[in-house]
Order: structure tokens, then sequence, then C-alpha cells
């Protein structure tokens, strides 16, 4: 895997102002939204999907884990808007510059698999009903999300290798825009983009086309009219529109550009291809970034199962509220109660002394006032 911003061109210069204003604009704004929608949007699926741990399933491991793992890039994002608001000024160390760099890319690559991983959990409920019951089980989805996560971290790991560096021309500290690549090192640069684009990109969605196209048949061949089997060809094909979705709006375009990208690294360009391919780096990666906005609408629209458990969880918020105000007011009733048995209980002689008490203290008080 390689860094998207590089320079294109090694024998020719061009002002570099114009790209700069459209970068800083453009990414300060965009990671600004991402942070915040992704925040929220993630952290609040988490939220239910933790107070709803209960009920858990293969399909919910793997909600729980992809939620995690926007959060975690989501987190590092400020540190990206902060370099560009300050026109590309890098103040935050050596170690947070090559860890926002590691965590962006890592959530990349973990969201790919989840959802391949739940796209075939999806296909094996669908066309496999009988035989899914022994082998989509929630150890074995733990498993898999281990396996992910050690994948993901380990094929992210060459960009924990490019940390800040000085800029000669202005003296300002970068991150995540290391130094020219010199030829040389473009083969490496090369198979390292190959490794991703097959392992990363082309495996997974095609494992996703195979599965959506088998659910697909199976719920054609299905008869439409059962009640059971609309309700889950509705689940499944929700499912599929959002996880295609993101793929042809997210990360597809990413690995495209960024192959284009690497290709043409040594070649002379003019001035206009440069400024137009370094503008094409800019949306694409912005828009892989954007999965993690874009995974809280399949958790909300991959199934009933969600849903469910949202409202589970509203109703259960319900209930404690309104206990706690019940219990509260039998309290006060059983201590107005004991007090009125107690004013009750008093026995005669008792309300006899406790008059002459007070006609006592009545009779010393007038005498104390004349």
């Amino acid at each position: 895997m390689v860094h998207p911003n590089t320079t294109l061109g090694q024998n020719m210069t061009c002002p570099p102002e114009d790209i700069n204003n459209f970068r800083n604009q453009v990414y300060s704004t965009s990671y600004s939204l991402i942070t915040v929608l992704g925040f929220v949007g993630n952290g609040f699926a988490l939220i239910v999907l933790i107070k709803t741990y209960r009920q858990i399933t293969p399909f919910h491991v793997y909600m729980m884990n992809l939620a995690m793992s926007d959060l975690l890039c989501v987190m590092t994002l400020p540190l990206r808007v902060l370099y560009y608001v300050r026109k590309g000024q890098w103040e935050q160390g050596d170690f947070l510059c090559r860890i926002s760099s590691y965590f962006l890319y890592v959530n990349l690559y973990c969201s790919i698999y989840f959802m391949t991983a739940m796209s075939v959990t999806r296909f094996l409920a669908i066309v496999y009903p009988v035989r899914n019951l022994g082998v989509a089980t929630v150890n074995r989805a733990r498993f898999v999300c281990l396996g992910i996560w050690v994948f993901s971290s380990f094929a992210s790991s060459p960009f924990l290798m490019s940390g800040q560096s000085i800029d000669p021309e202005t003296n300002k500290t970068k991150c995540f825009e290391p130094p020219e690549h010199k030829s040389e090192r473009l083969p490496k640069l090369q198979a390292l983009n190959y490794f991703a684009l097959v392992l990363g990109f082309i495996l997974p969605f095609l494992v996703i086309l195979i599965c959506y196209v088998g659910i697909v048949r199976t719920l054609l061949s299905r008869n439409p009219a059962a009640r059971r089997q609309k309700s889950s060809a509705s689940k499944a094909i929700r499912m599929i529109v959002v996880v295609l979705l993101t793929f042809l709006v997210s990360f597809m375009p990413y690995h495209i550009q960024r192959t284009i990208h690497l290709s043409l690294l040594s070649t002379e360009m003019s001035c206009e291809d440069k400024n137009f391919m370094h503008k094409s780096v800019v949306v694409t990666l912005c828009l892989a970034a954007c999965n993690s906005c874009f995974d809280p609408m399949l958790y909300f629209f991959s199934g009933e199962s969600f849903r469910s458990r949202l409202s589970s969880l509203r109703h259960t918020m319900r209930r404690s509220t309104i206990r706690r105000p019940s219990k509260m007011k039998h309290i006060i009733s059983s201590d107005s109660g004991e007090n009125q048995n107690q004013v009750e209980g008093i026995t005669p002689a008792c309300q006899e002394d406790h008059r002459t008490s007070r006609g006592s203290l009545v009779k010393a008080g007038n005498e104390s006032n004349i």
C-alpha cells in the first residue's frame, strides 16, 4: 500500500499554490464533516449493539467490529483537519503523524473485509439455511474478525514507515505527503499497490458479487407470496444496495485512481494534467474516508435485527424511566402512612400530657411577653 499524496512527474515542476489551496479547503471541510457524522453514527450504533449484547449473533459481531474500526479512524481525522487548516504545517509530532496515516488505511481495509464477511453470512443464511446453523456461529465470527484485524494491521504497516518530514523550500514540517519518490523506488511502490489492489479490493469485491448473485437467484426462485420470504428478500436487497453503493462510491474510485497515479508517477506531464491528477487524489481519498459515514446506513438498513435492537433498547429505557417515579411515589406513600400510624397510635394519656405541656408552654410564653 502506498500513500496517494505523491508528486507526479520527476522533470517538471508546477506552481503549487492552486493545488495547495484546493487541497487544504477540501480536506479540512470533508474531514470535519466525516468526523462529526462518523462519530455520531457509529457511536450511536455501538451503544445500541453493546446495550443489546445478550442478543448476539454472527452479524452482530461483524457490525460491532465495523463500528469500532470506524470510530478508531474518525478519532484521528481531527489531526488531519488541523494540518490542512494550518496550510500544511504539522505540529503534533512524528508518532501521531505515523499513527493517523496508519489508522486511516487500517479502517479502509477492515471495512472492506467486514462488509465481505457480513455478505457471506447473509449468503449462507438465505442460500444454505440448514448448513448455516453449524457454519455461521458467534465464535467463528469472532475468529474471522480477529483475522481481519491482524491482516489489515499488517497490510497497512508500510504507512508506519513514513512519518513527518521537512519541506526544504518552505521549511515547514510536513505530514501525509512524503518526499518526492525517486524512480528506483517505483517498482516497490507499484508492487505494494498491486498487493493492496488485488487482496484489499478486487478479491473481496468478487466474493461480494458472487454472494449477491446467489442471494438474488435464491430469492427469485422462492414463492413471493410467503410473508417471511418477503421480509428476507427486502432485508437482503437493502443490504446489497448499501454495500454495492459503498464499494462503487467510496472504495472503487480510490483504488482505480491510486493505480493510475502510480503508473504515471515517472512520466512527464503538463501542469494541467498534474493538477488534475492531484485534485483527483484529494477527491478520491475523501470518498474513501467517507466509508465511516456510509457504514451506519448498513447497520440500519441491513435488516430488522438492528432496528429491533434499537426498539428493544428504547422500550427498556422507557420502562426504567416509568418505574423510578412509581418507586419514589411508593416510598413517599409508605413514609406518610407510617407517620400517620404513629400519630394515630398515641394513647389518650399521652395525648393529655401533650395538651398539658402545650398549655404550659403557651402560658409561659404569654408571661414572658408581659
